[in-house]
């Protein structure tokens, strides 16, 4: 019996697998055998450590929102102005273009949305992450004077969560005529708008 060290390990892998299997082929066309084949394993060693595709693919989507999140997280940490905050959770919030592996599955799983409790968790449990960057760095820039919303601070999250999601669907989907650039100066206008404006340029402080 593999030592539980080795076991986390090979399920990491597996996870590690998985997202890039279901990146290169979509969730609909998946199989486990794909899954163990990139894995460099057997479809019966795979099915050692879950119990069937589904359980592999709630793993994986939950670190897909890990990887996704947490990168936001520290990026906007890194930085101290509100609006470089801002400006830097726009821009990671969406995908990097049409060929943004993770993002484009990230999406794929808010199909299954609605199929079971576990991926209504998981598709909620990714949507607050998304409202707590934006609640957070409003908050921050409301309090140090830097921000003046016209809204509440909720319903602005909020109107970004939407805007970050629809922008980034339509990118991974191909449609030419949404840029990652023109997504971002969108959402940016959207939010100078709403007297919460972020820094010029991609979280970078104009010059004095």
């Amino acid at each position: 019996m593999a030592r539980p060290k080795n076991q986390e390990q090979r399920r990491q892998a597996l996870i590690a697998a998985a997202l890039d299997s279901a990146g290169s082929k979509g969730l609909r066309s998946l199989s486990l055998a794909d899954v163990a084949k990139r894995a460099g394993l057997t479809r019966g060693a795979v099915l050692y450590y879950y119990e069937d595709l589904d359980a592999l693919l709630v793993e994986a989507h939950k670190a897909g929102i890990q990887r996704f999140c947490d990168r936001r997280d520290t990026l906007v940490q890194s930085l101290d102005s509100p609006g470089d905050q801002l400006a830097a959770a726009i821009r990671a919030g969406l995908p990097s273009g049409p060929d943004d592996a993770l993002m484009r599955l990230l999406y794929e799983f808010d199909v299954l949305a609605g199929q079971s409790a576990v991926h209504d968790e998981l598709v909620e449990a990714m949507y607050t992450r998304q409202l707590a960057i934006y609640t957070s760095v409003l908050e921050a820039g409301t309090a140090s004077g830097d921000f003046a919303p016209v809204l509440d601070i909720e319903t602005l999250a909020m109107n970004l969560v939407a805007l970050e999601d629809a922008y980034g669907l339509h990118i991974v989907a191909g449609n030419s005529h949404i840029t990652v650039d023109k997504a971002e100066q969108a959402m940016r206008a959207a939010s100078t708008g709403l007297g919460a404006p972020p820094t010029p340029d991609g979280g970078e402080t104009p010059p004095a």
